[in-house]
């Protein structure tokens, strides 16, 4: 049966919210444990979908785990099979992470094209290109990617960033013959902390944090990796914050390292928020006027276009106009339409919405497209009057952990209910 979000009027908000592990950086963790020689434990891991799905991959391609408490134990030296299924990776675009290292460790991987989400091409040629470089023969057959060949290193220049890219080659050079140098790496916190964990394994890896790495190969030999503890989720994060912005409420945000929300916390100080910084905690203030605000979506560290419709959402709120401009990814506008439902005034010419505030919102329904549009209808639905029906939303449960839970301790009114049979 499927569910719809029903979320009622919840104007003031307060108290605070707990943030679970970073569901990005669960997943190119996960992955790397394919390197492993040993049973590795992941502590701080959500407990989301797409977690599970890698996991449900994990278990088909032969490894061991078991996942409680945000606990995962998992052993994947037990892998003999190196095909990643359609049936299991159509759900997930992230499914692509296993390539890199399956391919280094068995010199053979057969990987599905992945699915999983509709905000636009996010093509994997970058990834297939940098595994060529290094030695691989490529085919794709049948929309299966097949790759073949020992690694060895080589120079790579990505030729735009990529997050995933990044990962898979940083993964694969740590088995590969020889020294890999990686120039235009992503320098985001999920790929720096990928590259900390495959050093403390053992791999020298140069450079980490920059966009430039070295990194010297094992020459197959697996790895022993140490105990993993995830980073807290910055996305996850900034999206309890706009809850506090939006509703202009009080909000206290913990367990969090606030110089990964930084591009956030500086966009919302602008519209007139004051914040508070602490070591692991960041507490929103209501503003005495919301100002209008112009952001560019870019790689880490400027603004994450993981951030931008639930920015996007209070800038509806703002006495003025705000433009938004999205340079990642094409279709990253499809919750335009949804929050003009509920009553905002947005346009979009090419990559750049413009939002006209303030709008009064009122309860609809909506239809969410992908996880972070569904959260921006959450907020809007927050300050809508009346009630707000966010179908599809299947996307959120993706990458938020106990979603409900913690927006009803910060004092929202939302539930779960079966959709009605057609």
């Amino acid at each position: 049966m499927y569910k719809y979000l029903h979320i009622y009027n919840s104007p003031n908000l307060s108290g605070s919210v707990e943030i679970s592990g970073a569901k990005n950086a669960a997943l190119p963790l996960i992955a790397s444990t394919i390197l492993s020689k040993n049973e590795v434990k992941l502590l701080n891991v959500p407990e989301v979908a797409d977690v599970k799905t890698l996991l449900k991959l994990f278990k088909y391609l032969g490894a061991d785990y078991n996942f409680e408490n945000n606990k995962l134990k998992i052993n994947a030296s037990t892998i003999k099979n190196t095909t990643a299924v359609y049936e299991i990776v159509k759900t997930m675009r992230a499914s692509i992470l296993v390539l890199g290292p399956l391919l280094a460790r068995f010199n053979e991987a057969k990987v599905s094209l992945p699915g999983g989400c509709a905000i636009g091409a996010r093509p994997v040629d970058l990834h297939l290109k940098a595994l060529e470089l290094m030695g691989a023969d490529i085919s794709i057959e049948s929309g299966y990617i097949h790759a073949r060949g020992r690694l060895k290193g080589a120079t790579i220049i990505f030729d735009k960033v990529t997050v995933t890219g990044s990962e898979n080659i940083i993964m694969a050079a740590a088995l590969a013959k020889g020294k890999s140098r990686l120039i235009n790496v992503a320098k985001e916190p999920e790929v720096i902390e990928l590259c900390e964990i495959l050093k403390k394994a053992g791999i020298d890896i140069e450079g980490i944090g920059s966009d430039e790495l070295t990194i010297t190969g094992s020459e197959g030999e697996l790895l022993n990796f140490p105990e993993i503890h995830i980073i807290p989720d910055r996305i996850e994060a900034g999206t309890y914050l706009t809850a506090g912005a939006i509703t202009n409420s009080n909000i206290k945000i913990k367990n969090i390292i606030p110089e990964h929300i930084e591009s956030v916390i500086v966009k919302l100080s602008q519209m007139g928020f004051p914040i508070e910084i602490r070591e692991n905690e960041v507490e929103i203030f209501p503003a005495k006027k919301i100002y209008p605000v112009n952001i560019i979506t870019s790689e880490y560290p400027g603004f994450p276009t993981d951030m931008q419709a639930q920015l996007m959402a209070v800038a509806t709120q703002a006495e003025g106009v705000s433009t938004i401009e999205e340079r990642l990814f094409e279709n990253r506008f499809m919750h335009v339409p949804e929050l003009n439902r509920l009553g905002a005034n947005i346009q979009i010419q090419g990559k750049i919405a413009t939002i006209k505030g303030p709008s009064k919102l009122i309860g609809a329904d909506v239809m969410a497209t992908d996880l972070r549009a569904s959260s921006a209808l959450v907020l809007a639905g927050l300050i809508a009057e009346g009630e707000t029906k966010v179908h599809r939303i299947y996307h959120l449960f993706r990458g938020y952990e106990k979603l409900l839970d913690k927006f009803s301790k910060i004092g929202a009114k939302m539930e779960l209910l079966n959709e009605p049979n057609p």
